[in-house]
């Protein structure tokens, strides 16, 4: 797909072209605008305001102001409220949070990994009970 029939389908689908798109070399943009498109904004197992939600998420962790003002925004059109945006972020906080911890404190994957294993084996034996 040409960079012009990008710009008509973004045109069509937003109202307007993204102006970042065309940062993107020839050789690209077709595959780029293919994933925006279907993994993005295309129905996927994910539901679309989950996805942007993790969008945020990311984009948070990465402290992306540009990602975080359009995966917000995108979370909203899809549904989501004020306080599930406020939620994502929070726990955002926590995995993050944890992550730094552990990882600084060189926690030993291993026993770590075989700890969660028991605990989801506890879980399900307890939920099947």
């Amino acid at each position: 797909m040409a960079r012009t029939d990008v710009h008509r389908e973004m045109k069509e689908m937003f109202g307007e072209v993204i102006g970042f798109v065309d940062l993107i070399p020839d050789q690209f943009i077709d595959a780029e605008w293919e994933l925006i498109k279907g993994v993005q904004f295309g129905e996927t197992l994910i539901p679309n305001k989950y996805k942007e939600l993790m969008g945020l998420a990311v984009s948070a962790a990465t402290r992306c102001r540009f990602c975080a003002l359009f995966h917000t925004e995108s979370a909203r059109l899809f549904g989501a409220t004020d306080d599930e945006i406020e939620e994502a972020m929070h726990y955002t906080k926590l995995v993050i949070g944890w992550s730094t911890y552990i990882n600084g404190m060189q926690v030993d994957y291993d026993e770590f990994k075989a700890q969660v294993d028991r605990v989801v084996d506890h879980v399900k034996a307890t939920a099947a009970a």
